[in-house]
């Protein structure tokens, strides 16, 4: 099992993982503790649960040439593991997936299919929200903002939550 520091907050328990844990589709992400066991989230299949953020990703791209407002939508009809609230993942949180060891695509390719492209975030450019939007490019892993009627592809992320929370 992977090192955690443990937070107790009156009766909340809370476990982090310590820094330099990798992601995996398989491996356990989070426990919901009650009267002392322990209910173990695992990825389902086509998704990887990120352990430091709490998200979990579609191991594949979702869509590829889709402009920013079909970007979200495609990310919003996202069926996997069936869940339903899956979206498109905003600037900081499609950061996190970046490698700095790699490139062409600068991603674990390990554990995500990649290509070495744009893709898409939620996050609208600040000084011009109603036309351009925040990306990150997998083939050096840096993010740029673009217009949104042009075409970059999808990744779909969501919260993730213990079954007795629901989904």
């Amino acid at each position: 099992m992977n090192p955690v520091t443990v937070i107790h907050i009156d009766t909340v328990h809370m476990h982090v993982p310590s820094p330099g844990v990798l992601l995996s589709s398989v491996e356990q992400f989070a426990s919901a503790r009650c009267a002392g066991h322990a209910t173990p989230i695992e990825a389902p299949a086509g998704t990887i649960i990120d352990q430091s953020t709490g998200l979990m990703w579609s191991k594949a791209t979702t869509a590829k040439g889709k402009t920013w407002a079909e970007a979200k939508a495609a990310a919003e009809a996202v069926r996997l593991g069936g869940y339903t609230d899956w979206r498109l993942p905003t600037r900081a949180e499609l950061l996190t997936l970046v490698d700095d060891t790699r490139s062409n695509p600068a991603i674990d390719t390990t554990q995500f299919d990649c290509e070495s492209d744009w893709y898409w975030t939620s996050t609208p450019l600040a000084s011009s929200p109603s036309v351009c939007a925040w990306g990150v490019d997998f083939s050096s892993g840096g993010a740029d903002y673009d217009r949104q009627p042009d075409d970059g592809r999808v990744r779909a992320v969501r919260s993730v939550s213990s079954p007795a929370s629901g989904q």
